[in-house]
Formats: C-alpha cells, sequence, structure tokens
C-alpha cells in the first residue's frame, strides 16, 4: 500500500509561515528587502514528509538534515540522498522534489530565504553545491541561531525591528555555515568528530575531560584548545549543551517525567536538573514541556 505523502503536521512540529502584508513590508523595507525570512520550522521524525514544487519557489530553501534521511531532487535530475548533518540549499527559482525516507524519516530544520543577496552569500561563501555537510563544530551554533530567529517571527510577527534582527542573524548563520564547512577536512575536525561521538555516547553518564582526551588520544590541553578553535566554547560547556538538548527533544518527544528525561540524560538528582536546564535553556523543565510548539 502506498503510504500518504504529506507536506507537515508532524508531532511537535515548529511551524512559521509569514503572512503576505508582512512579506511585502519586508521587500520594501532598506534594512530588510536584499534579504530576511519567509518561512521557517523544524519537522522532527517526519515521516512521509514529501514536497514538490514544479516551477520551483520564490524563495532559496534551506533544509538540514540532523537524523534520519531523506532525499531530494532538483530540476528533473538525479536524486540526491540527504543524511546526517547534511544541509541542501535548493536555489531560487529551482524545479524541484524532496522528501523524507519513509523507514528512517529525517528530523529536519529548515527555512526559506528571498532577496538579492542569498545568491550572492552563497557564492561569496562557495555553498552552491547541492549539498553541504556541516560537521559537528557546527550543529549547537545552527540550533542556537536557528532557534533565536524562529522564536524573534512566532513571538513578533509583526514588528520590522525584530524582523530586521532575524535578517542579520541568519546571515551569520549563513556566514558562519560557509566558514565551517571550507575548513572541515581540517586535521583537528575529525579530533573534534571523534570526541563529540563519544560524548554522545556517554549522554546519560557523567564524563570527565580525561575520558575524552584519552579516547580520541590528545592532551587535556589540546582538546580544549581544539573545542574552543572550532566551536568557540571548551569541552565540558559543549557537552552540557549536548545533555540539554537531547532532554529538550525527550521533553518533545515522549512521555517521560521531569525526573526520567534528567537520569536519562545523567542527572539523578531532578532539582539539580531543572537549574540546569533553566540555566542553558532559558526555562524549567515544567514550563519547556508546556509552551505550544509550532
Amino acid at each position: 500500500m502506498q503510504p500518504m505523502l504529506k507536506p507537515d503536521g508532524f508531532e511537535s512540529e515548529k511551524l512559521f509561515v509569514l503572512p503576505a502584508y508582512m512579506r511585502n513590508e519586508l521587500t520594501n523595507h532598506p534594512l530588510t528587502n536584499s534579504l530576511f525570512i519567509t518561512d521557517i520550522g523544524y519537522f522532527p521524525k517526519a515521516q512521509y514528509h514529501y514536497r514538490e514544487r514544479s516551477e520551483g519557489c520564490d524563495t532559496a530553501i534551506f533544509i538540514y538534515c540532523t537524523e534520519g534521511s531523506g532525499w531530494v531532487e532538483m530540476n528533473q535530475g538525479e536524486k540526491i540522498t540527504i543524511e546526517r548533518q547534511t544541509l541542501t540549499i535548493i536555489p531560487t527559482g529551482t524545479p524541484h522534489r524532496y522528501g523524507s525516507d519513509h523507514t528512517n524519516p529525517w528530523s529536519i530544520y529548515w527555512f526559506h530565504l528571498k532577496g538579492n543577496d542569498v545568491n550572492e552569500l552563497l557564492h561569496a561563501f562557495q555553498l552552491t553545491k547541492p549539498t553541504v555537510i556541516i560537521p559537528v563544530s557546527g550543529f549547537v551554533k545552527f540550533v542556537e541561531w536557528f532557534d533565536s530567529c524562529y522564536n524573534i517571527m512566532t513571538f513578533k510577527p509583526f514588528s520590522i525591528p525584530d524582523h530586521i534582527h532575524a535578517a542579520q542573524t541568519i546571515r551569520h548563520l549563513i556566514s558562519s555555515i560557509g566558514m565551517v564547512a571550507s575548513r572541515s577536512n581540517h586535521k583537528s575536525e575529525a579530533y573534534l568528530e571523534d570526541a563529540v561521538n563519544f560524548m554522545a555516547a556517554h549522554i546519560g553518564k557523567p564524563l570527565k575531560l580525561e575520558a575524552v582526551a584519552t579516547h580520541i588520544g590528545l592532551s587535556k590541553q589540546h582538546v580544549i584548545h581544539v573545542f574552543n578553535q572550532f566551536t568557540g566554547m571548551p569541552p565540558i560547556d559543549f557537552f552540557l549543551r549536548m545533555k540539554m538538548q537531547r532532554a529538550s527533544q525527550m521533553l518533545d518527544l515522549s512521555t517521560l517525567s521531569v525526573k526520567e528525561v534528567g537520569a536519562a540524560v545523567g542527572y539523578d538528582d531532578p532539582y539539580y536538573f531543572s537549574r540546569v536546564f533553566k540555566k542553558v535553556m532559558g526555562s524549567s523543565p515544567s514550563h519547556y514541556r508546556r509552551v505550544a510548539k509550532g
């Protein structure tokens, strides 16, 4: 039986589409007419997700896969497989289709950009290939900047200054992707990826820097240097953010209690977990779970 394909409507999704009149205002505003966000969202485990635009779109489409896999086809060409850590960019006016793998559905962050500066940015930062690998060093920052843009647009959708701020944030995101992707073959990047994968495997346990250093074969000082160089933060802070991001996903996508979520990311004391979560994520776990997503 053919599965029912759908464009959106996924549990715990985030989704915002700019109203037409706001599009017109931003198109005519001198600080946003060269680039602004028209659509933005996050689809977790988006089974049967599918889109087809035979005449393309008046925006450039950015799709970043963080889990699972999917595919993209442009100009009726070859299907391109999209897997974890892969960003695909569909240029303005390009006929395309894309969809999630039925058995291993993708989780994707996505946004649409409009304006003449979009193509200029892509060429300036060598992001014109169909796919770009975003190494682990770029993941945390990508999610932070994405969430910032999404929150700005959903909480203050009619504020021109906030849309200007969101446009500047997304410019920073794109330029940072370009800078990180251009150095992804650096030897230190391989060490970083190995370290982050080791952290992910121990997300539910306490983890000392010595263990990370031993695993990847570097000194503690060198590990700190690599993390500061590529992520802008020490390894312990990076690991903490990984834990809190995993916790936020569990709060969104499971019925586990706050205590159970805390235990799953290595915190036996639920009160201490709540304090750490609030410090990193900006709200308590209970409040975070109550806030409507999308």
